[in-house]
Order: structure tokens, then sequence, then C-alpha cells
């Protein structure tokens, strides 16, 4: 969350959060929260609407049960979780690769093809089938539900590294580290033509600016797309704010290129809808990517770039305060074989 959006992490008292109407919030309560709170907490939209209907939605210790309540910047809302409860989530014995474990948290290589998060079409093999197994029952639910440990997510197809909480209070406190941007995550990617400050059309795109040593950045609001619903867009009067930066690492013949991205916030699809929105799509992406196709000057590289089967996109390196001990804690990730494969073939080129 950026600053205008969120003013205040989880509450230490558990099963309450506390979130402060930032200057560029929707002006009804019901907007405003779905805007404010942190994704880490896991409140839909519709959940919000019942926790308002339900009187769980509290401004100065008073219940406020209208969503179309007006808001004001400043003002400090509490919204009380219930309990996290069990659900049918079966613990399945699949092999996790462990990077760090302790009593606290787990932090995991995932493998692209492994869903997070059970949900309708995905209810068994995911990560969380996984850590139910590896972990038992020591894994953390906040928000209602008990969601085992989970604090950020990568998509399906997206390999690389992520963190799960063990503990409820390594939950709350990696939880305000993502909303404060303490949480250093580089993810290196494969895409469409060489992002540079020379290009006119990039310096004219709206949301996008250079900043020193010809790093990209792209600042935008991020929502579901009007049509689609399993994607995301390019927004600006609406949805989540979003800041996504990224620096050339190589670049190939000039059709394709290595991008080091780092995120500012983290919202769903962020790296993919971003880069595709400046014009340089990540290769492989069906859903972003649209039907371009890498040059045949590119040889080989075009010819498995172009029958990639998922996102070259890969969650390399990740550090943070650890939430008990304070120590900080840094891991990174090698390239997987296929996305380094792809590179080789390139660089042939």
């Amino acid at each position: 969350m950026t600053g205008s959006d969120i003013d205040g992490p989880f509450e230490d008292e558990e099963g309450s959060l506390t979130v402060t109407i930032g200057a560029e919030a929707p002006t009804r309560l019901d907007k405003a929260l779905a805007a404010a709170v942190p994704e880490e907490a896991a409140l839909s939209r519709s959940r919000l609407m019942r926790m308002i209907a339900e009187g769980a939605v509290f401004r100065h210790g008073v219940a406020v049960t209208d969503p179309k309540a007006k808001v004001a910047e400043g003002e400090v809302y509490t919204l009380r979780l219930d309990p996290a409860v069990e659900v049918e989530t079966l613990a399945e014995d699949i092999p996790l690769s462990v990077v760090w474990e302790d009593g606290d948290l787990i932090v995991i290589d995932k493998p692209a093809g492994m869903v997070v998060h059970p949900a309708p079409g995905s209810p068994s093999g995911t990560l969380v089938n996984a850590l139910l197994f590896h972990c038992g029952d020591t894994l953390s639910g906040i928000g209602g539900e008990r969601r085992p440990g989970i604090v950020h997510r990568i998509d399906k197809d997206t390999s690389g590294l992520l963190v799960v909480a063990k503990s409820d209070r390594a939950h709350h406190g990696l939880a305000r580290q993502f909303e404060d941007h303490s949480v250093n995550r580089h993810y290196l990617a494969v895409v469409h033509g060489v992002p540079s400050s020379a290009d006119p059309r990039l310096r004219g795109l709206r949301g996008v600016s250079f900043e020193a040593g010809g790093i990209l950045r792209i600042a935008t609001h991020l929502a579901r797309h009007r049509t689609d619903r399993q994607r995301q867009a390019v927004v600006w009067e609406e949805g989540r704010h979003a800041i996504t930066r990224a620096r050339v690492v190589e670049g190939f013949a000039g059709q394709a290129a290595l991008v080091d991205c780092w995120l500012e916030t983290g919202r769903t699809h962020q790296i993919r809808v971003h880069l595709a929105y400046a014009g340089h799509g990540l290769v492989g992406d069906q859903t972003y990517g649209g039907r371009r196709k890498l040059s045949a000057a590119l040889g080989q590289g075009a010819e498995i770039g172009n029958a990639f089967p998922r996102q070259a996109l890969h969650a390399a390196t990740l550090g943070f305060d650890h939430p008990v001990t304070g120590e900080r804690l840094e891991f990174s990730s090698p390239l997987p074989a296929d996305i380094a494969g792809l590179i080789e073939a390139l660089r042939g080129a």
C-alpha cells in the first residue's frame, strides 16, 4: 500500500485491523476500505460489505453500517475480524524446496506450475496443501479463514521465492513489512523488445518515467478488467495504486531483454500488466502478451521463446527482517532451467 492509501498495519491486538483513509481514497466507505485494506489481510470486497452490514466496522468505537457512508482523509476505521476457522483443505505429501525454516516462518522456492492457494479448479496439489503436510497445524490464520501463513503470493506459472508464516506473530510482522515496502523483492523476466529511455513512445506514455541509471518506473492504478475477470487492467480513477521499476540486465539483438523488476507495491499480476502496458510484455505470457512473436532474427531463441509455455518470470531475490528476532534475512534463487535455457538460446543469436 502507498501512504496515501493506508496508514496503519495490523493491530497488535489479534482479531482487528486498523486503517486510515488516505488522500486518494474513494469517498464511499465500502470502496475506500476495499482500496485501503492490505491484500495480505485476504479481505475481499464482498466480505468487507458483509462486515459493514454486520456491524464489524467501527469509527471512534461506533459501528458504521452504511456502505455508502462518506469518508474523509485521515479518518481511522477499525475492522473486527472473526477468528480463523478451519477449511476443507487436505494435507498432501508434495515435495517442497525449503530454503529456510524455523519455528515462525518458512521460505519456499516454488516451482512453476504450482498454485499457491486452493481455489475453484485447483482444489489440491497447491502450496498450501503441501505446507499443511510439511508444517502440520503450526501455520497461522488471519482474516476469518485459516489461509495457512500466506502473506503474499506469486502466480501459478511464476517460479521462485516466497515466505510463509508459521505463527500469528510472524504473520502480523511480515504483513507490516509488505505494507511499508521494506520487503526486498526482485524478479527476473524475459520481455519482448528492450526498454530504453531513448524511446519517445515510452517517454510519452502516461504513468511511465525514467530514473537515474535508466531505471524504468511505471506508476498506475490496477483493477480487474471490465470484461475479463481473470485479468487485471491499468486504470486511473479507481483500483489500487501500483508502482513497478525495471532495469535492463541484458539485451538480445534489440528484440528481447532480460530485465530485473522490483515492486513498490504488490498487486495481482502487477509486473505482467505493467510491462505489457509499457509495450514490453513477458515472453510466454498468454494472458497479457497478446500474439506478439519474437523475430526470426533470434534464430533458435525465437523458436524457444515463441513456444515458451509460461510467462518468463522468476522471483529471484527476497529479503526481509525476521518478524520475531529482527535479523535481516536475504535469499536468492537461481533461474530455473527453462528460463536459463531460453536466455542461452537468445544469447546465441
